[in-house]
């Protein structure tokens, strides 16, 4: 496959980027897609955007043009890994989405209907979904009962970042892909500090650091409601997974 991007004579490396497999061929990194659709129109956002103090692993296209080839995509190799900065991951979403404040919304957010799809919308109160109680229902519940409501503009935001910005010393932060969701950019700044304060281990002073964006304190609901139906919906959920959001929601329901 990596034939298809051009480094036919480079050995492929096997590496894991965001906890994902990919090859490191030269400076060319090839990783599997599962949405070719996702994946090409994530590819030509990138292919232009060019946000402020961060590096972008930009896509590369196939010898015959295409972005995905048989279900493989190609970019740049920045090299970098996975680091418990998250400070600097949420400074990182907020560089990211002012450069991608001007993206329409893609018409893929329309067809999407899966987990993630169901669980986003039953945290903004959009759709109402079937939670195992055991492992989440109850807890989204609980939580729901805090929901106000919440006025911030939306725009394409990545909502997946914790885990997929990746570090190298003192260099910017390096992104590579681009998961798009149609919310606040708040709320993409909540859901990683839920996920750091989940499951990163991250100290319990992160809530607070960014409490000057606007409503924060409904944005990390949010995202927290989000977190939680996905959890609930999971046939690999169980009880003893679910103890790291249940001490984020700790955490956020004492902000509210």
């Amino acid at each position: 496959m990596h034939n298809a991007f051009g480094v036919r004579d480079i050995p492929a490396v096997p590496v894991r980027i965001a906890g994902m497999p990919a090859w490191h061929c030269g400076d060319v990194l090839i990783r599997p897609v599962t949405d070719n659709a996702l994946a090409s129109w994530s590819a030509r956002v990138l292919d232009t955007l060019a946000p402020d103090g961060l590096r972008v692993a930009r896509p590369l296209r196939s010898s015959d043009g295409r972005w995905v080839v048989s279900g493989f995509s190609a970019c740049q190799y920045l090299g970098g890994q996975e680091e418990p900065r998250y400070s600097e991951m949420v400074a990182a979403s907020l560089r990211l989405h002012a450069a991608t404040a001007s993206v329409r919304r893609p018409r893929l957010l329309d067809d999407r209907d899966d987990l993630v799809s169901r669980a986003d919308a039953a945290a903004w109160g959009e759709r109402t979904i079937t939670l195992d109680p055991a492992t989440g229902g109850l807890l989204f519940n609980e939580l729901a009962s805090y929901r106000t409501k919440l006025r911030l503009a939306s725009q394409v935001v990545h909502g997946d970042l914790f885990g997929t910005v990746l570090f190298d010393g003192n260099a910017a932060p390096i992104v590579f892909d681009l998961l798009p969701f149609w919310r606040p950019v708040e709320w993409a700044a909540a859901v990683i500090v839920v996920d750091a304060l989940a499951w990163g281990g991250a100290p319990p002073e992160l809530v607070g650091e960014w409490s000057h964006l606007d409503a924060w304190p409904q944005a990390l609901l949010r995202a927290l409601l989000f977190r939680v139906a996905l959890h609930a919906q999971h046939p690999a959920a169980t009880t003893e997974s679910l103890r790291g959001l249940e001490y984020a929601a700790d955490l956020v329901l004492a902000r509210l």
